[in-house]
């Protein structure tokens, strides 16, 4: 076929290699990534053995466009109540572990004489775990239902989250090539308005606007949209200074908070994998045995120093959040690699040009080897605590119980103070954000108007625009705090406290002054004394008016409705004084279950495991707390209640993996065949319901063939005549029987 582009040649050269490896490392027990960089290594420009890559250029764009999908499908499995619930201790775990590894890789490339840059770009992309390594892991040694896994994934969830604002950081020094701590500083101001921006107007418009077409949704609609969606918000990302990759993980954090979320991620997952497979062969594409050769002791090193010090680091980090030894020993053990986010960091050093080119195939062999000993690594926890355990102190055994169990009392009077007046600064800064970006808005458009309108009537219509758009949130800023004022009289113990609670309440009145005064020497000259005082006045009518405070009550209740609305599809919410204990959970019922067939009162949920069903799911019927007589179906989804030792015990026993993607039947011999009614056959004039069919020869009537034409799958009072053809299905044996009965 001639014309063909070079892209398809690529293409299919990429998507085979990919496969045969793929399959490969799968019979290996291998991590699929490692088979995709393999492959990438085979067709890249440095295998010569191998038919290479044509066109490198469209490659790479098609593999960016793989990092963006990476990124909204973490992005929609990352979710800021995830996020909350593991809190503190997950964020002391990864801030230790960051802060450890970014000082050694930093001193390790020092230690090679690598540049200023290559240092702090080695430093970060050690920090970061692999956390599909870290999954397939899990999957592939049985342990994902182990109760220390949910700390290794609540990690992981802030180790994410730490990767985009890293990348942030080190895209804001590669701009300029040096470290700028005020333009850093401003980068970050900026990072953390526009994160809170998108995700404010993001979780009220988004969900909205699904649920607004939701009847109008098919599967390949809802693809079109969010993928619409996420390209959309890497423009934006792109146009506000940011990478690509924090915008495709915004939005699909975004989309994670509503009712689709499940359905988006099951839909793109193929599409997802189609373009992280070219990304991860442009990875080992990247791959120069030439420039290994030269750098095999820092690839060495710098593995050893993964697999030991990071190892390690995290395990301190376990500890420090107040986990005990064993927990911390099994979910450190598991931080030994690095994975894709590293990839994305060496691929933003490149793209920046700030780093050497020798890094980025280093660091590519570095993974694959650290992802190689990543199972035996994590076998080693429970040996290596089985050995240290009776060596250890019953003092500094006890001190450790106490810390740990220091970290798990729940918040007390003392602390609600605090908490209020963390919660009065949190508002501000939130309504401010959004002031700010609305006043910027209106900012862009109002010239239109002046332009347009002459004299001082313009800059006056501009004025009440403005105003009218941001008041709402003005009213929220300077007066909300009236309806906590009953709250803050309970909680305030003492003068002291009632002074800051004071002074919080007359700074929220200053910003919504200063704003007013602001838009108003915005738009028109005006002596500032003169401003203040009107704009004393317009927050005097805000402050009485019903009608702004009921606006802006329902924008708030339309946005904690949309946060919350993917929450409350469950049968109830577990309060927080419960959740230590207790949650839910939602499986899906295996084909291959053992309680399919079986009567909830049948099985040992309860009794044994102390896990409760409190509601199945089936089809478009929900049965909330099921009878004891209910049946379990294949593919129900099934939502229980009980603590995360007790559900991880359960949970395997309904969700049940099948090894095998295909399942080819074996003996099978049932056909289709055939046989003419004789006249002196013992069914001829007699009904099929009376024949006996089914029962004398396990077969199936399909159709009876007369001369006037077929009768389809015939009713139970259909009668047999002389010289009918009947069609059945039967094994073979049976049909020899039927045959050599009937037709004689």
């Amino acid at each position: 076929m001639e014309g063909v582009p070079a892209l398809f040649f690529d293409l299919a050269l990429i998507l085979i290699t990919a496969g045969v490896t793929t399959v490969i490392f799968k019979w290996l027990k291998q991590p699929l990534v490692l088979g995709y960089i393999v492959a990438g290594f085979l067709i890249g420009p440095h295998f010569t053995y191998f038919p290479v890559v044509e066109d490198p250029t469209s490659v790479e764009t098609w593999s960016e466009i793989g990092m963006v999908f990476l990124l909204f499908a973490i992005g929609l499995e990352f979710s800021f109540k995830k996020l909350k619930k593991v809190g503190g201790p997950g964020a002391i775990m990864v801030l230790t572990e960051l802060i450890i590894m970014f000082t050694t890789g930093f001193f390790v490339g020092k230690l090679f004489g690598w540049q200023r840059m290559d240092c702090i770009f080695l430093g970060c992309m050690l920090s970061i775990s692999s956390t599909s390594i870290i999954v397939k892991a899990f999957d592939d040694l049985k342990l994902k239902h182990e109760k220390f896994t949910t700390h290794v994934i609540g990690a992981l969830v802030v180790e994410d989250l730490v990767a985009v604002i890293l990348m942030v950081i080190l895209s804001t020094l590669s701009v300029g090539n040096t470290f700028d701590g005020g333009e850093l500083v401003l980068s970050m101001i900026k990072l953390v308005f526009f994160l809170i921006i998108w995700f404010i107007f993001g979780i009220y418009l988004i969900p909205s606007f699904l649920r607004l077409i939701r009847k109008f949704m098919t599967g390949e609609t809802l693809v079109i949209i969010s993928l619409g969606l996420c390209f959309m918000m890497v423009m934006l990302a792109n146009y506000a200074g940011f990478s690509s990759a924090l915008g495709a993980f915004v939005m699909g954090s975004i989309l994670a908070e509503t009712l689709e979320a499940d359905i988006i991620h099951k839909l793109i997952t193929p599409i997802k994998n189609l373009f992280a497979a070219i990304f991860f062969v442009s990875v080992g594409m990247m791959v120069d045995p030439k420039i290994l050769v030269d750098y095999t002791w820092p690839v060495i090193i710098i593995a050893l120093t993964i697999m030991i010090i990071k190892t390690l680091s995290a395990t301190v980090g376990m500890l420090i959040s107040g986990r005990d030894i064993h927990t911390s020993l099994d979910a450190g053990f598991c931080f030994c690699q690095i994975g894709e986010f590293s990839f994305i960091i060496a691929t933003l050093g490149l793209s920046f040009k700030v780093i050497d080119e020798f890094l980025y195939p280093i660091i590519v062999t570095v993974s694959i080897v650290t992802t190689f000993f990543t199972p035996y690594i994590i076998r080693l926890a429970d040996p290596l605590y089985n050995w240290i355990n009776p060596r250890i102190p019953d003092k500094w055994k006890q001190a450790m119980t106490n810390y740990s169990q220091g970290f798990k009392v729940s918040e007390n009077t003392t602390l609600t103070f605090k908490t209020f007046v963390v919660n009065q600064f949190k508002n501000m800064l939130i309504y401010g954000c959004i002031i700010f970006a609305l006043a910027l808005i209106c900012f862009s458009i109002c010239p239109f108007i002046i332009n347009n309108i002459e004299g001082i009537w313009g800059g006056l219509i501009s004025i009440a625009v403005t105003l009218v758009v941001v008041s709402p949130f003005i009213w929220a800023m300077a007066f909300k705090y009236r309806i906590s004022l009953t709250n803050s009289r309970l909680i305030s113990k003492n003068a002291f406290e009632r002074h800051v609670i004071a002074i919080i309440f007359i700074l929220r009145y200053i910003i919504a002054l200063a704003v007013i005064t602001y838009i108003l020497r915005h738009f028109i000259t005006i002596n500032f004394f003169a401003a203040l005082g009107i704009a004393i006045g317009f927050s005097l009518i805000l402050a009485f008016s019903n009608g702004i405070m009921k606006f802006y009550d329902r924008l708030e209740k339309n946005f904690m409705e949309n946060l919350n609305k993917r929450q409350k599809q469950a049968s109830f919410i577990v309060p927080e004084v419960l959740q230590q204990n207790f949650h839910l959970e939602k499986v899906i019922v295996s084909p291959l279950s053992q309680v399919v067939g079986k009567q909830l009162k049948n099985t040992v949920f309860r009794s044994q495991y102390k896990v409760s069903v409190v509601c199945i799911e089936r089809g478009k019927n929900i049965y909330d707390l099921p009878d004891k007589d209910m049946v379990f179906y294949p593919y129900d989804k099934v939502t229980l209640v009980g603590n995360d030792e007790n559900i991880s015990k359960v949970r395997p026993i309904i969700e049940v993996e099948d090894t095998e993607l295909i399942r080819e039947r074996t003996g099978h011999d049932m056909s289709l065949h055939s046989v003419k009614i004789s006249e002196r056959s013992p069914i001829c004039h007699v009904s099929l319901l009376n024949s006996m069919f089914k029962d004398k020869y396990d077969a199936m009537v399909i159709a009876i063939q007369r001369a006037d034409g077929f009768i389809l799958s015939p009713s139970a009072s259909t009668v047999f005549s002389c010289d009918d053809i009947v069609w059945f299905v039967s094994s073979n044996e049976a049909a020899k029987m039927i045959i050599k009965k009937e037709e004689i």
